[in-house]
């Protein structure tokens, strides 16, 4: 899943990033509203953070312009405003929900597992298909009691493919998703990646393959 952290202190923003990619999340960081504004607007995240006080536009001017625009992806408000007043400013805005700093990372943590759900549905706390699935919390491609470590970017491209497997992944979609809007990844970076993934699974002895579908992109599929 790919987060986007909007928040102007910088250490703050990438104390935050690498929390959640140590628990497999993607994320991309935005030091400012016209930033974070344009990234939200894609579509792209699963989460959006968004801290308050941001330089140039605020964080509730953000959220109330993504929600304008019909941009429906929840977001976690982060700030060091603590008054009542100031929470339901921010939840009448469109927030799914809020936190005052300072904030137990446990917490957060907690509450970044509740918003992202697709649907209104929470994700599988271990995602699978065919004989397979996916440890989130270690990271680890499992079938049966046999398990392999992923690498982040591996576990990632995997993860996409598990969420979305009744579908096929767009190449740029899957490129996006992982490495972000503004990354110099080029799409044989996917490939590399989907290469070391069939590896692994037929380490596992996995009825499970990844398939590449010409000029569409990557679907799994269970073989006899």
């Amino acid at each position: 899943m790919r987060l986007l952290i909007v928040e102007d202190e910088q250490g703050m923003a990438e104390g935050l990033q690498g929390l959640l990619e140590k628990q497999g999340y993607a994320t991309d960081l935005a030091f400012d509203g016209d930033s974070g504004l344009d990234n939200g607007l894609t579509g792209l995240y699963d989460l959006i953070i968004l801290d308050i006080m941001l330089p140039g536009r605020d964080g509730l001017s953000v959220l109330k312009e993504l929600r304008r625009d019909g941009v429906e992806t929840p977001v976690l408000m982060l700030t060091a405003r603590s008054s009542v007043a100031d929470r339901i400013q921010g939840l009448d805005h469109g927030a799914d929900d809020y936190l005052t700093k300072p904030f137990d990372t446990g917490e957060f943590l907690a509450r970044v597992r509740a918003l992202t759900r697709r649907n209104g549905v929470p994700l599988e706390e271990e995602p699978s298909f065919g004989d397979i699935r996916l440890d989130r919390r270690k990271l680890e491609l499992c079938r049966g009691n046999e398990r392999l470590r992923l690498g982040p970017k591996e576990f990632q491209v995997m993860e996409c493919l598990l969420l979305n497997k009744n579908q096929i992944i767009p190449r740029a979609l899957l490129c996006e998703k992982v490495w972000g809007l503004l990354s110099e990844a080029e799409y044989n970076n996917v490939e590399v990646y989907i290469s070391f993934l069939r590896k692994k699974l037929r380490a596992l002895h996995s009825n499970v393959q990844i398939l590449s579908i010409r000029n569409a992109g990557y679907h799994l599929e269970v073989q006899p």
